[in-house]
């Protein structure tokens, strides 16, 4: 029998799910998966800031000035 590590199974899901709402309560879980919703957002945005300027940085450099003469050697 192989046994994958990370594999959940159903009824470990559900004693997840339950611990979960016994810790926590009914009335807190909608506002705790807010909070996680707006810090995965926050994350994806700031994650796409940084692939724009690097790809800003690699246009300017592979991109030579129009002002620039290119000297004979």
């Amino acid at each position: 029998m192989l046994v994958y590590p990370l594999f959940i199974g159903t009824w470990e899901l559900i004693l997840i799910i339950l611990v979960f709402v016994l810790i926590f309560g009914g009335k807190k879980i909608p506002e705790l998966m807010k909070g996680v919703g707006k810090g995965v957002k926050s994350f994806k945005e700031g994650m796409n800031e940084v692939d724009e300027q690097v790809n800003q940085t690699d246009t300017s450099k592979a991109a030579p000035k129009s002002d620039e003469t290119p000297k004979a050697e």
